[in-house]
């Protein structure tokens, strides 16, 4: 199974990346953030997601970008979804209404 399938929790990529190399504890590294260390602490025991607050703070502590964080966080509530959720029985809609047009207004193949 790929990591497209089932990606890491981003609080798992948090910890095994970035804290535990610098030999950080969730709660020291909440201090640095000026959060709760309950917030890091329920992210890195993927109890919690990723906030738009959060992946900002994250993001400029480890030089990245906030959408960084928050599309590791949507590519993990995606899979998980897509574990839970059956739409098999959902037929697709079949219309010229629906195809996406061209530049000149034309449907699109």
């Amino acid at each position: 199974m790929s990591l497209l399938e089932a990606p890491m929790h981003p609080g798992a990529v948090l910890k095994e990346l970035y804290l535990d190399p610098l030999g950080m504890s969730a709660i020291a590294f909440a201090r640095r953030l000026n959060v709760p260390r309950t917030r890091i602490e329920r992210l890195v025991k993927g109890v919690t997601g990723v906030t738009p607050d959060t992946a900002l703070r994250l993001a400029r502590a480890f030089n990245t970008t906030a959408a960084y964080w928050m599309n590791m966080q949507t590519n993990y509530d995606m899979a998980m979804a897509a574990k839970e959720i059956d739409v098999s029985g959902i037929e697709p809609l079949e219309s010229e209404a629906l195809a996406p047009s061209g530049p000149n207004g034309r449907s699109t193949p």
